[in-house]
């Protein structure tokens, strides 16, 4: 039984209009400023919105967070201000990129793009296998074990994702994630139960709860 379910993704950045409209026009999705100096990015269902929320601290280290897409060329991304990072290459069927705030995230080309520009959210893991087994408990879905390393998540309900990819990094997690994904949760306790910390309750205007997995990763959690 599914603890929690997929509700939006949320991007920090510095410039909420530059990074919003950049990540608006690579992924297809109509952006929206909103007074306050926060953005929003809406797409053919609720669960295509991607929030934009202006930080005061600028990105210092690799995102553990980040997103898979497909393009048609690099050079269209390049135009909107994004610059390459690692070329595809060596066995890499990818191409890292930086946002214009310098947040990595891949590219996979294609002639032709699907509808669907954002593939898939990349989680770097000190261990894969247990994060997405942990994840895929939270949404009540299978997990894939791949022989690289990385492990799988994919078909979440309500998800406009095809995957959740956890992979294997050596470093360890030093600063809150610029990417963080939304939930919404029947029982707060059985997800805390399940092993979520509360980082912060709703507080203010915030009806939500600020909670961090096993490895420390931030998400939202909205309770009834």
């Amino acid at each position: 039984m599914a603890l929690a379910q997929f509700k939006d993704l949320c991007l920090d950045a510095g410039d909420t209009a530059r990074i919003g409209r950049f990540w608006g026009r690579v992924l297809g999705l109509e952006y929206h400023p909103q007074d306050g100096g926060d953005a929003w990015l809406s797409g053919r269902t609720p669960q295509h919105v991607i929030w934009v929320n202006r930080v005061p601290e600028a990105k210092k280290v690799k995102q553990r967070v980040h997103f898979d897409i497909y393009a048609k060329r690099l050079a269209d991304l390049e135009a909107l201000g994004s610059v390459v990072l690692e070329p595809e290459g060596d066995g890499r069927r990818w191409t890292v990129m930086a946002d214009p705030e310098g947040g990595e995230y891949c590219a996979f080309l294609r002639p032709e793009p699907p509808a669907g520009r954002l593939h898939g959210l990349v989680v770097d893991s000190a261990d894969p296998a247990a994060q997405a087994q942990w994840w895929a408990g939270v949404y009540g879905v299978p997990v894939e074990y791949n022989p690289g390393g990385w492990s799988t998540v994919r078909d979440v309900p309500g998800m406009p994702i095809l995957t959740m990819d956890f992979d294997p990094v050596p470093e360890p997690k030093t600063a809150k994630n610029r990417v963080h994904w939304d939930v919404t949760v029947p029982d707060l306790d059985a997800l805390i139960k399940h092993g979520a910390t509360v980082l912060a309750p709703p507080a203010g205007d915030a009806y939500w709860h600020v909670m961090a997995d096993p490895e420390g990763n931030e998400f939202c959690a909205f309770a009834p």
